[in-house]
């Protein structure tokens, strides 16, 4: 009887190979990745959908639907001020917690910001998906202002900063006095004119704009010093040199016009000096004389 020979055995199917680490990585980060990527997805098809909204005119009711999705403000971050309080800041941005945020406009926030008598400037980010951060830069008063009776705090462009009596009490001591319709926007270089002269600028009580054109200087011992216009730095000069070499402002003068450049006519104290250092609190002493 012949032989059977055994079939060969069929060899086992190959075993699959095994992914490798950044394979194996980057599964797992897409799982992940997913739900973030589907969530980013929708907020920005949110945002075209209140900017498609804002050009139908439909922005509100869109702006208001994202709420849901996390889009709305739960934090207002202030930073820079100081004089300004939360409250003014808060009321001119003209939202709050809970409010959508898609619907708060920066623009508008910002320009009612600048408005408030202490800002400067403003800088207003909506950073999605639930923050506002407001930056503030604040104005540096330069100089008291007195007209018509009424005072006020500047800053060096001539802009008012405050006019309360508690703020300017302040300041009241360590700013210049300025007085006279035309006084804070043209009060700088006098100002750093007489900083550069150590030997005036604490003789002097306040700063009288005079036609809108000129300067007189009231100073402690009463005396009024007419400045001529436009030379400004040079007659504080040569008031320097005169103080220095003549002692002339501790001289019973009413007057000291250093009007024309060869020349200096003098005035003897013979009626009321021209005042002390003006209280906001009180009726100022120093007032603005006619044009000369």
């Amino acid at each position: 009887m012949p032989r059977v020979k055994p079939k060969p055995r069929a060899a086992p199917p190959p075993l699959p190979d095994r992914p490798g680490r950044w394979k194996i990585l980057w599964r797992r980060q897409r799982r992940m990745l997913r739900p973030t990527m589907i969530g980013s997805v929708v907020v920005i098809v949110l945002i075209c959908l209140v900017i498609a909204g804002n050009l139908l005119g439909h922005a509100g009711e869109l702006a208001a639907s994202t709420t849901g999705f996390g889009l709305d403000v739960r934090h207002i971050v202030i930073i820079g001020q100081q004089k300004t309080t939360e409250s003014e800041i808060r009321d001119a941005l003209r939202t709050e917690e809970g409010a959508p945020i898609l619907a708060f406009s920066a623009t508008a926030a910002r320009t009612q910001i600048e408005r408030l008598t202490w800002v400067q400037t403003a800088v207003v980010e909506r950073q999605l998906p639930d923050t506002i951060r407001i930056t503030i830069t604040e104005r540096t008063p330069f100089a008291v202002w007195q007209k018509d009776g009424k005072f006020s705090l500047v800053d060096r462009a001539g802009q008012p900063v405050a006019d309360s009596q508690s703020q300017i009490g302040l300041f009241r001591d360590k700013l210049p006095l300025i007085v006279g319709a035309g006084a804070p926007e043209t009060a700088a270089p006098l100002i750093d004119a007489l900083a550069a002269q150590p030997e005036l600028s604490p003789r002097v009580v306040a700063a009288i704009r005079v036609g809108e054109r000129r300067w007189d200087l009231c100073m402690t011992n009463g005396a009024k010093v007419l400045l001529p216009e436009g030379a400004e730095p040079q007659a504080l000069t040569r008031l320097a040199e005169l103080q220095l070499t003549k002692a002339l402002l501790d001289r019973p003068l009413a007057e000291i016009d250093m009007r024309l450049p060869d020349r200096l006519r003098l005035r003897p104290l013979t009626e009321a000096p021209c005042g002390q250092r003006a209280d906001p609190s009180k009726t100022a002493t120093a007032q603005p004389r006619k044009a000369t």
